[in-house]
């Protein structure tokens, strides 16, 4: 039997568990297509890692060389593609090849990260009246990374994301309050002095003539789960009117509030002074049944010229049976800023390791080795890093740890900003006409407890809300189905919270080995046998009055 035969019968078979091998199957006439798929992503992926500035080769390869082969196979794939007749194609086929296309059409949609990879438009572009909405997305992101990542704060510079941990960690009010302005040449960069016609308030409403066209953002996370968006906006209202009644009502400034969620965080940084991030982490994980040494994921954690200022995951390599019927492994790339850092910091790299989790357990056909829809993909990478703020957890890996309360507060107020930001997107692209600083403002003030500042743009901290508007429903709504996982999880295994050797096993047989084959309400539905809910999230607020 030929190479290309035997290739074509493997990849149509069914998806195996982690350590299974795949029988024999049927050829597929997707086969050669499917085959030029995962030959192409790896292709971008290699440019992709390339142009983040890890490496100037990959494989010894230079970028020009990647870039010939991706658009090479690109025009391959197309065709091979095109000489297909879908309706001679059998169900498994179809969807596969609806798969494919999804993937292909989000080729061209750059996520978070890639648009803020150096090159393409620069900040001083953002007033180009000619920008569409990609590449006034793309100038505005960069702002991030040109002022963001040198803010001036006292004698030195900060980058954007340490300073957002700085204000968790400052006694002294003042300094907090003049690291929080020193975000101003940033925001106003951003949104001007919130004019209508500024940078911001232009892409928003792009965008929301975007959201209305193809539903890309807020109204794509509620299909995921088959609800409407006033079914989105409900839930979020009730879980930010939740922390609101579960918290301290006295009014706070915008520069406080990390600081006053950020007492628990404090108490336990002595703990972290003795391991590395890392090594927290991956014992964490070795304790789950993963091995992240061995799944080979390549970190790019630390300082540099030109880094993304945002943390992301994506692929590196792609998996794949090989003529033998044996799994190549899929290799992850994590990117970000964790060479120190304290409780939130760990929080992130897990996350960012639940992404590369996720997708190394991935065992289906070259189709469907891709990612699930967003808001899954976010909403499973908290499900281990929500762990790290349980007492049980803080115990084991620090050897001290803190009340339920205390700890639930640092992780639930970084949660309610994400929420408060996704029912803002909700809101702005609903009527993208209104004064984006008073709608922060009003959120603000009435869940969060936050004196209002509606002079300032200060809502714009995340590159996500110009990056991709409408993003951030990912990480709101996220936050219930990660609640719901992590409930269905411990009903099914018991606690993972300290570790647990059946988790790596259970949640790739149950939610990850499908990749792209399987969306977030089939999954959920599957897992939970009802419909989702948000009561197990309502349930976690109200652990914080222990």
């Amino acid at each position: 039997m030929s190479r290309g035969l035997l290739l074509s019968c493997i990849l149509i078979a069914a998806a195996a568990t982690a350590t299974a091998e795949k029988p024999p199957a049927p050829a597929s006439p997707l086969a050669p297509a499917e085959i030029l798929f995962l030959d192409f992503l790896d292709a971008a992926n290699a440019v992709g890692a390339i142009d983040s500035g890890l490496w100037p080769t990959f494989k010894d390869r230079d970028r020009a060389s990647w870039a010939a082969a991706e658009k090479d196979l690109h025009a391959k794939l197309l065709a091979s593609l095109a000489a297909l007749d879908p309706a001679k194609l059998g169900p498994a086929d179809q969807k596969a090849l609806a798969a494919m296309r999804v993937t292909l059409a989000d080729y061209g949609d750059p996520s978070p990260a890639v648009a803020n990879a150096p090159g393409g438009p620069a900040c001083k572009d953002r007033d180009d009246p000619k920008l569409d909405y990609e590449g006034l997305s793309a100038a505005l992101a960069a702002c991030y990374r040109e002022i963001g990542n040198q803010l001036k704060f006292e004698d030195g510079t900060i980058d954007r994301g340490g300073a957002l941990g700085l204000l968790g960690d400052l006694e002294e009010p003042e300094r907090r309050k003049a690291l929080h302005e020193a975000f101003v040449p940033l925001w106003q960069a951003l949104n001007g002095n919130n004019e209508p016609t500024s940078p911001y308030r232009r892409l928003i409403k792009l965008a929301a003539a975007a959201e209305a066209t193809n539903g890309s953002g807020v109204e794509a996370a509620a299909r995921a789960i088959g609800v409407t968006t006033a079914d989105v906006e409900k839930w979020l209202v009730q879980v930010l009117e939740a922390w609101r009644d579960s918290t301290d009502p006295t009014p706070v400034e915008p520069w406080d509030f990390r600081y006053a969620i950020g007492a628990g965080g404090r108490a336990l940084a002595p703990a972290f002074a003795k391991t590395p991030l890392l090594e927290l982490d991956h014992r964490f994980y070795r304790d789950l049944g993963v091995d992240l040494d061995a799944l080979g994921v390549v970190y790019d954690i630390k300082e540099r010229p030109n880094k993304s200022p945002l943390a992301y995951t994506d692929f590196l390599v792609r998996g794949r049976y090989d003529a033998d019927g044996n799994w190549q492994r899929t290799i992850a790339r994590v990117v970000g800023r964790y060479e120190e850092g304290g409780l939130g910091s760990l929080n992130e790299l897990v996350h960012e390791n639940g992404h590369a989790v996720a997708i190394s357990a991935i065992r289906n056909r070259p189709a469907f080795t891709d990612w699930p829809d967003t808001l899954f993909t976010e909403a499973f990478a908290d499900v281990p890093s929500w762990s790290v703020y349980e007492p049980a957890w803080q115990q084991k890996y620090l050897g001290t740890s803190l009340p339920v309360g205390e700890s639930l507060r640092g992780l639930f107020g970084s949660v309610m900003l994400d929420i408060a930001w996704s029912l803002f997107e909700i809101r702005m692209l609903r009527d993208p006409a209104q004064d984006p600083n008073a709608l922060w403002t009003d959120i603000t003030r009435e869940y969060l407890h936050i004196k209002p500042h509606p002079g300032q743009s200060w809502f714009l901290v995340r590159v996500q809300l110009v990056s991709r508007p409408g993003y951030m429903v990912n990480y709101g709504l996220g936050a219930v189905l990660t609640a719901e996982i992590r409930s269905a999880t411990r009903d099914a295994i018991g606690a993972f919270d300290a570790g647990n050797p059946r988790w790596h096993a259970w949640t790739s047989e149950k939610l990850l080995r499908f990749g792209s084959e399987k969306g977030a309400k089939q999954l959920m539905d599957e897992l939970l046998g009802r419909p989702m809910s948000p009561e197990p999230l309502l349930g976690e607020i109200r652990r914080m009055r222990e």
